[in-house]
């Protein structure tokens, strides 16, 4: 699901930071920034998302810099051999701060670049009731941080994934920060899935609001994670998602419920709602259903019924989260529950990313699984949809 709303607040930040990164050379200039002006002329000079594109790969896992952002987003649930469980986030984000024709690309100095990256680790320690998160930033510049297609590699200083070899059968995942790390390999069982209109995910009513979108929705896992120093084998499954846009959100919208979900029956779920500042649900919220051989299917807001059923209000931020959901279409009928209450990161931007368990019936006969929510907005809203 985009991430826009993180990246507005980072775009803003970085708007006024870029100044300094820019030029490191030179003076530092001062000037008061006007968001909504900033805002308002965030797709001027870049590539906008319009039309169904024609994926290549290994092109498209690799960087679009003409457009303003993307993502790289790993999610996972593991497990150890004796049950205990781990959940854990691993995201790379990149967005430019000038356009692609700007004065930035005649400049001679290694340390000039129109790419800025972000990245978000968290890991889920379910046994020990623990959630742990943290965020780097680095220019793309001088090897600080960067993305590539062939062979597949994205990093941030020593927070990488890569491929295995060029034919990119599996990936690797390293991070470590204290005493939390992960080591994980991740295997695609399953071809992607492009989401949306073949991969053009629009967002909003407005001309280009929308991202190029593609998921890999059953990716099986093995590796190590570490907690409090201690480490740990574990094996599971893990989604990954890949957009890239210019666009934000429709003006009214402040947020969105994105839920990924794998069934222990081989079937995966990806459902989004985006959120309107009065509570309700836009229309173009969606999702896709993908069967055990791949196949997928469009699922649309008008067959979803998504209640909350219980909520948890953050100690940190004082934000007010939706904390259990009961999800319905024609067939499914889920109790969605998050493994533990707080998995709140707290960078930069506020939101709520933590691992869930599901159980119910899809015509009738029981299934469950686990999977990924996140929830922005929330901070900025106070508005909880669906209760």
């Amino acid at each position: 699901m985009s991430r826009l709303l993180i990246i507005i607040f980072v775009v803003i930040i970085v708007m006024i930071a870029g100044v300094f990164w820019l030029r490191p050379n030179e003076t530092p200039l001062v000037a008061p920034v006007n968001i909504a002006r900033a805002l308002a002329s965030d797709t001027v000079g870049y590539a906008r998302a319009m039309a169904p594109h024609r994926f290549s790969f290994p092109a498209d896992h690799g960087p679009h810099p003409d457009f303003k952002n993307e993502w790289w987003y790993f999610t996972g649930n593991l497990a150890t051999p004796s049950g205990r469980r781990f959940g854990y986030e691993w995201t790379v984000f990149r967005f430019a701060v000038t356009p692609p024709d700007s004065a930035v690309q005649t400049r001679t100095s290694h340390w000039a670049t129109r790419q800025l990256y972000m990245a978000h680790f968290a890991v889920t320690d379910v046994y020990g009731g623990h959630f742990e998160s943290f965020e780097r930033f680095s220019r793309g510049a001088v090897g600080l941080a960067g993305a590539r297609a062939d062979p597949f590699r994205v990093w941030l200083e020593d927070w990488r994934v890569a491929a295995s070899d060029e034919s990119m059968p599996a990936m690797t995942i390293q991070a470590r920060e204290g005493e939390t790390a992960i080591g994980l390999t991740l295997r695609p069982v399953k071809p992607l899935v492009l989401q949306g209109d073949r991969g053009l995910d629009r967002k909003g009513e407005g001309l280009g609001n929308a991202s190029y979108y593609y998921s890999m929705t059953r990716l099986e896992t093995k590796g190590a994670i570490t907690v409090n120093g201690k480490s740990y084998e574990a094996e599971g499954l893990s989604w990954m998602d890949r957009e890239w846009s210019t666009s934000a959100l429709d003006d009214g919208q402040v947020g969105w419920d994105w839920f990924a979900l794998q069934r222990t029956d081989g079937r995966e779920l990806m459902y989004y709602q985006l959120r309107n500042r009065d509570g309700s649900i836009s229309e173009t919220s969606g999702g896709m259903q993908v069967d055990p051989q791949g196949t997928a299917r469009r699922l649309k807001h008008a067959g979803v019924n998504l209640t909350v059923l219980a909520r948890w209000k953050s100690p940190h931020s004082g934000a007010e989260y939706p904390a259990r959901w009961r999800f319905r279409t024609e067939s499914l009928d889920l109790t969605v529950t998050p493994l533990i209450a707080d998995q709140e990161l707290s960078g930069t931007v506020r939101y709520w990313e933590g691992a869930v368990r599901f159980e119910g019936t899809d015509a009738g006969a029981a299934i469950s699984g686990f999977g990924y929510v996140e929830l922005t907005g929330y901070e900025e809203s106070g508005v909880v949809p669906g209760s």
